[in-house]
C-alpha cells in the first residue's frame, strides 16, 4: 500500500474514532454529574426556597425524570449540536456562553504557546550548539525547573511579586474597567484592537495579558528547550552535517539552515499536544490566573451544578483536543517523509 493510500486510511480511521471518543466522554460527564453530591435546584433558589418552588423548577428543568430518560434527551439535543440553555446564567445558552469566554482562552493560550516556543527553542538551540559547555548545563538546569514547577504555584507567585507587591501588571481582569474594551469580529482583545487601529486599546489589552502568557509560557517553554535540545544535538552528528563541514559552511549557517529544521519536526507534535492540553486544561491555569476565559467559567458551572454547561463546555472542549489531534497527525505525516502508517 502505497504512503497516501495509507495516510488516507489513517485519517479516515481517526475521523470515524472521533464520534466514539466525544459520546463516550459526554456519557462519562453526563453520569459523573449526576453521581456527585449538589442539587442544581439548591443551587439556584438557595436554602430558603420552598419545597413546592423547588420541585416545580425540579420539573421545568427536566431534572424529575428518570435518568435515563434525562440522557436519551440529552444525547437527542446533542445530535442537533444543541448543548442546551445554562441553568444559572437566566437563559443565556451554552453556544452564547462559549461565544462570550471562549476568545479570551484562545487569546491566553496563543501568547503563552509564542512565548513557549520562542523561549523554549532559543535556549534550546544555545544549549544543544554548545554541547558539555555550562550553557548546556544551564539549558538543562532550565529545562528540569520549568517542567517541575507546578503552574499554579507558579502563577500565584507571579502574581503576589508582579501584580501586588510591585504593581506592574494588573490582576484578574482583561481590560482596565475604566476604558472601553476593543469590539470586534474575532473576540480576541489584541487582534481587534490592530483591526479598529487603537493603539491604546491594544497597548492595554497587551497589558493585562503580559503576566498570564509570560508566566505559563516560560513554564512551558521547559518542554520545548529538551526537545530541541536533544533532537539539535543529535542532528549535529548527522552525516549530512559533517559533509557540510567538510564543504566549508559556516557552523552558524549549518546549525539554523540546515540542522535545526530537522530538529524541529518533533516540535509539531509536541506543540499540538501541548495546544490541546492547554485548552482542555484550561480551568486549572485561568482559575489560578483569575483569567475570565472559558476555563474559568466552566469552574464556576461546576461548583453551581450548572449540568447543561458543564456538559456542554468539555463536549466542546473534547472536540478541539480531538481536532489538534488529527490535524498534527496529517501535518507530522507531510512534513516527515519516514513517518509511517
Amino acid at each position: 500500500m502505497s504512503r497516501s493510500k495509507a495516510l488516507q486510511y489513517y485519517i479516515l480511521s481517526r475521523l470515524l474514532l472521533a464520534p466514539i471518543m466525544l459520546w463516550f466522554i459526554t456519557t462519562l460527564v453526563f453520569l459523573l454529574l449526576r453521581a456527585t453530591p449538589g442539587d442544581p435546584v439548591d443551587a439556584i433558589y438557595g436554602a430558603r426556597a420552598s419545597a413546592a418552588a423547588k420541585e416545580e423548577l425540579r420539573r421545568q428543568l427536566g431534572l424529575d425524570l428518570p435518568l435515563g430518560l434525562q440522557y436519551l434527551n440529552y444525547m437527542g439535543d446533542l445530535l442537533r449540536l444543541d448543548l442546551g440553555t445554562s441553568l444559572t446564567s437566566r437563559g443565556q445558552t451554552v453556544w452564547q456562553i462559549i461565544g462570550q469566554y471562549f476568545p479570551a482562552t484562545v487569546e491566553l493560550t496563543v501568547f503563552s504557546m509564542l512565548v513557549a516556543l520562542g523561549i523554549g527553542i532559543t535556549i534550546g538551540t544555545l544549549a544543544a550548539s554548545r554541547p558539555n559547555s555550562p550553557l548546556d548545563a544551564g539549558g538543562r538546569l532550565f529545562g528540569i525547573l520549568t517542567y517541575s514547577i507546578p503552574a499554579f504555584w507558579a502563577g500565584m507567585l507571579m502574581q503576589l511579586v508582579f501584580a501586588v507587591q510591585l504593581g506592574w501588571f494588573p490582576l484578574g481582569t482583561r481590560f482596565s474597567i475604566s476604558a472601553i474594551p476593543p469590539n470586534g469580529p474575532t473576540g480576541l482583545y489584541i487582534l481587534d484592537s490592530l483591526l479598529n487601529g487603537n493603539i491604546n486599546q491594544f497597548l492595554i489589552s497587551l497589558h493585562h495579558l503580559a503576566l498570564p502568557c509570560f508566566t505559563l509560557g516560560i513554564l512551558l517553554s521547559g518542554i520545548f528547550e529538551r526537545i530541541v535540545r536533544v533532537n539539535l544535538k543529535q542532528t549535529l552528528k548527522a552525516d549530512y552535517v559533517e559533509a557540510a563541514r567538510a564543504r566549508g559552511i559556516p557552523e552558524r549557517r549549518i546549525l539554523i539552515a540546515h540542522a535545526l529544521k530537522n530538529a524541529l519536526i518533533p516540535v509539531i507534535t509536541i506543540l499540538g499536544l501541548t495546544f490541546a492540553a492547554l485548552l482542555g486544561g484550561a480551568v486549572l491555569t485561568e482559575v489560578t490566573f483569575s483569567w475570565p476565559g472559558l476555563g474559568n467559567r466552566l469552574y464556576e458551572a461546576i461548583t453551581l451544578r450548572d449540568y447543561p454547561t458543564v456538559q456542554g463546555v468539555v463536549v466542546f472542549f473534547a472536540a478541539i483536543v480531538a481536532i489538534a489531534s488529527i490535524a498534527i497527525d496529517i501535518l507530522n505525516a507531510y512534513v516527515d517523509p519516514r513517518i509511517r502508517y
